[in-house]
């Protein structure tokens, strides 16, 4: 059986846990500026602090050890260290011509550490999902108010970068795509039809999750979105998962996952933030106090995949592992 199919068969039969926050744990480390550098950036021209990515080609073992302690925590299907690995957002580093590098590096390493916990346990399968994020750029939204006609970028060059940068998410071993934190459902659709034609030219089909992300109280994307109109935007592909992440916390989410759970026949996914940020940028939600939160969501068996975003950790992840474990999954009822 080919990892996406063990995928499905895992999702008919219980809750499958994605894990946390990378850039919380990165946090911990406190990488300076040499760190990030490493010996083989260590002249390079431009500030690089703060580029998570580079970590997985300067910094490997400590994306590894990341990797460990969330999948130790309970998660089964674990993130690449790629939010930002497109071209489009490497340009602020002058880093572009490393995005296939980044990528394929990124997915390997957590391919490893995936086959690590496998094989000890071959009963609970895990996956990596290669983590596509928004790019800085919006397609829908002109950044310049006094020109609202105006576009930063076209759907072209978001196609041309996703397609880059899926494929080296695929090459270095990814289960499944993740296109993730969702604000603008044109930029998604860009990186969508992008794993489209790389289904096609490899004549492969690849498991694609899809997360958008739910701005304010009003309950719409960025890019003005609700709920059931990101749906609908996307509801003619074959997908695996629809759901929501970052933004707001669980109990900000539950309205409109259920929108989502009400008229979806994909799989559900969920991964909010530890509760919204403090003054400080902060995170305040314990681990306890959070999946507390998520239980609504699995009284009203909303989901079938659940994780954090901002401000979680392996304890924030294994805590809700523990909590969902005695749930059943929502049922998904396929059309024919």
């Amino acid at each position: 059986m080919n990892s996406q199919n063990i995928l499905r068969n895992q999702l008919e039969k219980r809750i499958l846990i994605l894990d946390g926050a990378m850039g919380t744990m990165l946090q911990r480390y406190n990488f300076t500026e040499a760190d990030y550098r490493g010996e083989r950036f260590k002249d390079w021209k431009y500030s690089v602090k703060g580029n998570n990515d580079l970590l997985s080609l300067t910094q490997a073992e400590a994306i590894a050890e990341v990797h460990r302690k969330y999948l130790a925590a309970g998660a089964d299907i674990i993130e690449t260290n790629t939010f930002s690995g497109t071209t489009i957002a490497m340009a602020d580093y002058h880093m572009e011509d490393l995005v296939y590098e980044l990528n394929f590096e990124s997915a390997k390493i957590a391919k490893k550490v995936c086959q690590e916990f496998t094989t000890k346990n071959p009963d609970k399968p895990r996956f990596v999902a290669g983590s596509i994020g928004p790019t800085n750029r919006t397609a829908s939204l002109s950044p310049d108010v006094n020109d609202p006609g105006f576009r930063a970028i076209t759907f072209e060059e978001l196609r041309i970068a996703y397609k880059q940068q899926a494929e080296a998410l695929l090459d270095g071993g990814s289960d499944l795509l993740l296109v993730e934190t969702i604000f603008d459902t044109l930029n998604a659709k860009a990186a969508l039809f992008a794993i489209d034609e790389i289904q096609e030219e490899r004549h492969i089909e690849i498991p694609i999750m899809v997360s958008g992300t739910i701005t304010d109280a009003s309950g719409r994307t960025l890019s003005g979105q609700t709920a059931e109109a990101f749906l609908i935007s996307i509801s003619h592909l074959n997908l695996l998962s629809v759901g929501l992440n970052c933004a707001l916390g669980a109990k900000q989410l539950t309205p409109y996952l259920e929108s989502l759970s009400n008229n979806s026949e994909f799989f559900i996914s969920a991964y909010p933030n530890a509760g919204l940020p403090n003054a400080f940028g902060q995170y305040d939600e314990s681990p306890e106090f959070m999946a507390e939160q998520i239980r609504e969501f699995v009284d009203k068996g909303l989901i079938n995949i659940i994780g954090g975003c901002c401000g979680t950790t392996p304890e924030h992840i294994k805590a809700i592992a523990d909590l969902v474990k005695d749930y059943q999954p929502r049922k998904v009822v396929f059309s024919v």
